[in-house]
């Protein structure tokens, strides 16, 4: 039976998509599971569910490493049967980059985000990179598709903003910072390689895969001026996944 709270780990860019080689990341969400060998399923729906990104997913994530499936909803077949008990099942899922646009029109049209709430308060990990990131938040500034970037309203199971590459893209500074101005809940930019961990709905730390990896928290103060504060980040090293593990006891 699970122990574990309701966690979410947001990444800013990273993992086995954006950082091949370097698995502090996808350890450290792994280890959060408390399990030796964990179900961990993929959910490339961001990305029309694209072969290269699924093949990517098993060579990261091996038998011998946990027990991997992915779903797909733009196949006939979703590769598991009944997808709300599958995820159900999970110790980890695991959410892929890309459209979040299409990739939160599809999981409503398909009950997922209901699902997935469902999973989060099971005590599933919830994970991802870009826009599996940015699908968990209220609020979320995406700048996937051409023109500026827009903020588009997510599955809202942590009742913040977010926005990713913040550091790595400069475009996309201006319209969060005018989103939080304009009313959009307190928010967080989050560089490559860094990581938001919400233990519930509260940020228990900011990790990291690469020294140096940055995150902000943006607000309002009480004259109506937006803050910009540099979280304190926690470089992932040889010791860390104990230490990463230890809420999951």
């Amino acid at each position: 039976m699970r122990t574990r709270p309701p966690q979410i780990v947001a990444f800013g860019g990273g993992g086995f998509s954006m950082e091949w080689g370097n698995t502090l990341m996808d350890d450290y969400v792994l280890a959060l599971t408390g399990v030796e060998h964990p179900r961990v399923c993929f959910l490339p729906t961001a990305s029309g569910d694209a072969d290269h990104y699924v093949v990517r997913f098993y060579r990261a994530f091996p038998a011998s490493r946990c027990e991997p499936s992915h779903v797909s909803l733009f196949r006939r077949e979703t590769g598991v049967g009944d997808v709300r008990t599958h995820l159900l099942s999970q110790d980890l899922v695991y959410v892929g980059g890309g459209s979040l646009v299409s990739l939160l029109g599809t999981w409503r049209a398909h009950g997922i985000d209901f699902a997935l709430y469902e999973a989060w308060q099971a005590g599933v990990v919830l994970c991802g990179g870009s826009a599996g990131s940015l699908c968990w938040f209220a609020q979320a500034v995406s700048a996937f598709h051409e023109g500026p970037p827009r903020r588009i309203e997510g599955l809202g199971l942590l009742p913040w903003t977010n926005t990713v590459h913040y550091h790595e893209e400069p475009g996309r500074r201006a319209p969060f910072l005018a989103a939080i101005a304009d009313g959009a809940p307190t928010g967080f930019g989050v560089g490559d390689a860094a990581a938001l961990h919400f233990v519930g709905t509260d940020l228990f730390e900011v990790i990291s895969s690469r020294p140096g990896a940055r995150a902000i928290q943006v607000s309002v103060d009480e004259h109506g001026a937006i803050c910009e504060c540099e979280l304190e980040v926690r470089y992932l090293g040889a010791s860390a996944l104990d230490d990463g593990a230890a809420i999951a006891a």
